[in-house]
């Protein structure tokens, strides 16, 4: 099929699942999946798989590129979303972040919370995988957002801009480890470089988002009885347990409760744990027992899942609490989350469709033939994929497998092609939307509609790409990259 039909399936797709989301009001699982299918058939992938032969590789067809691509995305993201709703949950209603927001929002004051958190963000975001630190920090948000009595969008939005920019630009993350290692680029050199260039954009992240957040977003509804149930209700059952409350058989109780430092410790023992882990993989030899060991010990997975129990016990054992209680607790935490878990997997599904069909291969073969600069292709190229098939990983990789060829042959210094891995990096940040599971990730858990998701989130990401782009080309003008 020609590029330019691709393209147009490709844009006609993403115009029908707006459609259908914003205008039609269809349900964003069912709409993907209808999308999923219609762009399948309009591109030609077959019906039922083809096997693979000597010269051609096999060929998914519709239904199970679509199983595939949500599998893929599920894999992880269903397990760490269940396990990262089932810690927010007992943080919630045995009051710790309640606690914890109050000692924040006291020590730091209202009008710098905001701020001191996306700078926290920014530090946690450098071992950890940006959904995986996003979830973990949603207690906080949720807590901070109710000591101020703000919508969660409110905190939450900068947060998660930055910890995407870092998860784009510096490793140990997969795409920047990967993009370097088809390039040749310095991974030391692209450390300090990309965390210098994330600094300034934390910062514009704090105040883009203050700007975005000046019009008030209405809150869905699903994402509003997690939020309302996260303050506490009428010590009715599991959704009414307020903070510091306990139930024991058919009496309640009222504790103090626990710590700032407990939650706190908590909070950070996953972050610490995947640190170790993906650290392990950057500095130790492959086949090194100690990084076997560290690894496993810093799988995200592993890390939630230690957490969880930890939580169980000093946040529910140690209190009073009764192991049925603490089951109750946990199974409490899962129905709110299957949505998330559900339209994230489809996004996922989209995304292989787009892949398979070859729509993002012929937008990035029509960069390819327009004769720019090789630092700004790097970033149009990179962008041009994010936005069609909306993994930034993914994007990056194929971005950098497609310039490889030109970057190894071209004679640049190792501090040019480090730039080059950085712009490919920052045109991945951005255009985040429908496609990309992140978006549904961040917008359902701060509660924003898909308009509201792309007039926000997909804004803020996409100015955060541009700006890193410039700043990136800013470096590469002093480097004497303009002349090469």
């Amino acid at each position: 099929m020609s590029t330019p039909v691709l393209l147009a399936i490709g844009v006609g797709g993403i115009l029908l699942l707006l459609l259908l989301i914003v205008k039609l009001k269809v349900n964003a699982f069912l709409a993907l999946l209808i999308t999923s299918i219609l762009v399948g058939l309009a591109a030609g992938i077959p019906l039922a798989t083809i096997p693979a032969t000597e010269d051609t590789p096999e060929k998914l067809g519709i239904i199970p590129a679509i199983i595939a691509g949500m599998g893929g995305t599920l894999g992880s993201v269903a397990i760490l979303v269940a396990l990262g709703s089932m810690l927010g949950r007992i943080i919630e209603l045995s009051g710790g972040a309640t606690s914890l927001s109050g000692r924040f929002t006291k020590l730091l004051g209202p009008r710098r919370v905001s701020g001191a958190l996306t700078a926290a963000a920014l530090v946690l975001a450098i071992p950890v995988f940006f959904d995986v630190g996003f979830i973990i920090l949603v207690p906080i948000i949720y807590g901070f957002s109710h000591a101020a009595g703000l919508n969660p969008v409110k905190f939450g939005l900068p947060i998660a801009g930055v910890m995407l920019a870092v998860h784009v630009a510096v490793p140990p993350h997969p795409g920047i480890v990967g993009g370097a290692s088809l390039l040749g680029a310095d991974v030391g050199m692209l450390t300090l470089l990309g965390i210098a260039i994330a600094i300034p954009l934390g910062v514009l992240s704090h105040f883009v988002s203050k700007w975005i957040n000046r019009r008030e977003f209405p809150m869905l509804a699903s994402t509003k009885v997690m939020f309302e149930d996260f303050g506490g209700g009428d010590d009715t059952g599991i959704g009414g347990v307020g903070p510091g409350t306990t139930m024991t058989g058919t009496l309640t109780r009222t504790e103090a409760p626990p710590s700032a430092a407990m939650i706190l410790t908590l909070i950070l023992t996953p972050l610490v744990m995947i640190g170790l882990g993906t650290t392990a993989a950057t500095v130790l030899p492959v086949g090194s027992p100690a990084r076997d060991v560290l690894g496993f010990i810093g799988a995200p997975i592993f890390a939630l899942l230690v957490t969880v129990l930890l939580a169980g016990f000093f946040l529910g054992v140690r209190r009073g609490w009764s192991s049925a209680h603490i089951s109750e607790v946990f199974e409490s935490a899962l129905p709110p989350a299957a949505i998330v878990i559900l339209v994230t997997g489809a996004g996922g599904a989209f995304a292989r469709i787009l892949t398979e069909s070859g729509i993002g291969k012929a937008l990035a073969d029509t960069l390819l033939t327009t004769g720019l600069p090789i630092i700004v292709l790097a970033f149009l190229v990179s962008l041009a994929l994010r936005a069609a098939q909306g993994s930034a990983t993914v994007a990056i990789l194929t971005t950098a497998g497609l310039l490889s060829e030109a970057v190894l042959s071209g004679g640049y210094s190792p501090i040019q092609v480090v730039v080059i891995t950085l712009a490919i990096a920052f045109g991945a940040l951005g255009l985040s939307h429908v496609n990309d599971s992140g978006f549904w990730v961040v917008t359902r858990y701060l509660g924003l509609s898909v308009a509201d998701g792309l007039r926000s989130w997909t804004v803020l990401t996409t100015i955060l790409g541009i700006v890193g782009f410039l700043l990136t080309f800013l470096v590469w003008a002093l480097v004497g990259g303009v002349s090469a």
